[in-house]
C-alpha cells in the first residue's frame, strides 16, 4: 500500500509539455471565439465581447481546475469513485426535470441554475473513465473472462450512454463509447473479443443514427450535401467553403466571411472552419500538430506509468481529446455526418473546456511518478 511518504519519494516534475500544450490551445481558442462570434455577438447581444469573457472566465476557471488536478494524488480519485458515479447519474437525471433541465433546439443536455449552467455529459466522460480505469486495475483479473472483465464497464458505461442519447445527444454518447473501448483495449481485452464486440455494436448504432428522422436526413446530407443545399446540407456547404476559401496561408486573422451569417455558430462546433478560413491550411495543420504532441505526450504517460490504474486511466484521459478531435475534424471536413462536438479547449463552451483541462490535470499528476523512459 502507498503511503504519503513513498509518493513523496516518488513524485517528481510533471510533463510540462503537457501544461504548455493545453495553454497554448486555450490561448489560441480565446483568439479564434473572439474572431469567430465579435460581429454576430454585437448584434445580437449589443456585446462583442460576451462570448470572449465568457470564454476566458471558463479558461481561468480550467486553469485552476487543472493545477488543483496536477497536484492531487490520482490513486485517491479510486476512494473518491462511489461519489463521482452518484454525481453522475443524478446530474444526468436531472437534465430531464422541468425547471433545471434547459432546452435548446429539441435537446436537453444543460442543467440551469440562477445564470450558471452545466453539461453533465461532460463529466460522464471523466466518471466513466476513472470507474473503467480502476475496475480493469484489479489485481488478478482475467481479460480473457469477458463477462467478469471487460462488461463492467462497458455496462457502466451503457448506462450514462441512454441517459445522454435520449437527450438526445447521440454524438457524445458514441465519443464515451469510444472512450471505454480504448481502455478496454489498453487494459488487454483479447484481440477476437474486441472485434467481436466492435461487429456486435455495428447494428446498434446503424439502429441508432436511423431512429430519428433528423438523423437519418443528417446521414443523407453526408452522402450528398448538394441534395439540399439550403436544408440538412447547409452547414457542411458553408464549412467547406470555408476551408477552401483560406487557401495555404488564409484570408487573415478576423477576416473570415463564413462567420457573417452564414455559418451557425461559428465560435462552436465549427471552429476549425473558420480557423481554416482565417489561418489557411498552415494554421489547421499548426493546431493538428499541437493537438498530436498532446496525444502523443498523454499516451507516453500511460506507457511509462508506475501502475495500471494510472496507465488506464492516462490513456483513457487522452482518449477523450483524441476521440473529440477526430470526430470534430471529421465533421468540419464532411469526413464523417454531423454530429455536436466540440474542438477540445478551442471551442466556445463551459462545462465541456473545463472538464477537459481538469482531466489533462490529472494526466499531469499521473506524468509526476511515471517512471524514466528513453
Amino acid at each position: 500500500m502507498r503511503t504519503r511518504q513513498t509518493e513523496r519519494e516518488m513524485r517528481k516534475q510533471p510533463d510540462f509539455a503537457i501544461f504548455f500544450t493545453v495553454l497554448i490551445l486555450a490561448g489560441f481558442g480565446l483568439i479564434m471565439v473572439f474572431s469567430a462570434s465579435y460581429i454576430t455577438s454585437l448584434e445580437s447581444r449589443g456585446d462583442a465581447y460576451f462570448f470572449l469573457r465568457r470564454q476566458a472566465f471558463w479558461v481561468l476557471l480550467g486553469l485552476g481546475g487543472m493545477i488543483l488536478a496536477a497536484n492531487f494524488s490520482y490513486w485517491k480519485w479510486r476512494k473518491l469513485l462511489p461519489l463521482l458515479m452518484g454525481l453522475n447519474f443524478i446530474l444526468l437525471l436531472m437534465v430531464f426535470i422541468p425547471g433545471l433541465g434547459i432546452e435548446v433546439y429539441d435537446a436537453r443536455r444543460w442543467i440551469g441554475i440562477g445564470g450558471f449552467t452545466l453539461q453533465p455529459s461532460e463529466l460522464s466522460k471523466l466518471v466513466v473513465v476513472i470507474f473503467s480505469a480502476s475496475f480493469l486495475s484489479k489485481k488478478n483479473l482475467n481479460m480473457a473472462n469477458f463477462w467478469q472483465s471487460s462488461f463492467i464497464p462497458l455496462a457502466f458505461m451503457g448506462l450514462s450512454f441512454m441517459l445522454i442519447f435520449f437527450q438526445p445527444d447521440l454524438g457524445t454518447a458514441l465519443a464515451l463509447a469510444a472512450v471505454t473501448v480504448v481502455v478496454i483495449f489498453t487494459a488487454g481485452i483479447p484481440l477476437k473479443q474486441l472485434f467481436s464486440l466492435i461487429l456486435a455494436s455495428l447494428p446498434v448504432v446503424a439502429y441508432l443514427a436511423v431512429s430519428a428522422p433528423y438523423r437519418m436526413k443528417r446521414i443523407f446530407s453526408f452522402l450528398d450535401p448538394w441534395a439540399d443545399p439550403l436544408g440538412t446540407g447547409y452547414h457542411i456547404i458553408q464549412s467547406l467553403y470555408a476551408l477552401g476559401s483560406g487557401g495555404f496561408f488564409g484570408v487573415g486573422l478576423g477576416r473570415s466571411r463564413q462567420k457573417l451569417y452564414y455559418l451557425p455558430e461559428p465560435q462552436n462546433d465549427f471552429i476549425f472552419a473558420i480557423i481554416g478560413e482565417e489561418l489557411g491550411f498552415l494554421g489547421a495543420l499548426t493546431i493538428m500538430l499541437l493537438f498530436f504532441i498532446l496525444i502523443w505526450r498523454g499516451f507516453k504517460t500511460a506507457i511509462a506509468a508506475t501502475d495500471t490504474f494510472g496507465s488506464l486511466l492516462a490513456a483513457g484521459l487522452t482518449a477523450i481529446v483524441a476521440v473529440q478531435v477526430i470526430i470534430n475534424i471529421g465533421v468540419v471536413t464532411g469526413s464523417i455526418p454531423i454530429t455536436g462536438i466540440n474542438l477540445p479547449f478551442i471551442s466556445a463552451g463551459g462545462s465541456s473546456l473545463f472538464f477537459m483541462m481538469f482531466a489533462m490535470g490529472i494526466l499531469m499528476n499521473i506524468s509526476r511518478y511515471n517512471r524514466a523512459t528513453s
